[in-house]
């Protein structure tokens, strides 16, 4: 299966004004399963807490 590489941003740093962090990760772009946009919640380093991140285009 082919695998897709995509860009996690976080979704609360922008209304807090702080910098979003990014994380890079891997997806199967042919999976019935994979939702439209990829949401997992990793650790900021600059709000200091795990948050939402989301994919980006």
């Amino acid at each position: 299966m082919p695998r897709d590489i995509v860009t996690l941003e976080c979704t609360e740093a922008k209304a807090e004004g702080k910098p979003a962090s990014r994380y890079t990760t891997t997806r199967n772009k042919k999976s019935p399963n994979t939702p439209s946009r990829l949401e997992k919640k990793k650790y900021n380093p600059f709000l200091r807490r795990h948050t939402l991140h989301r994919e980006t285009k």
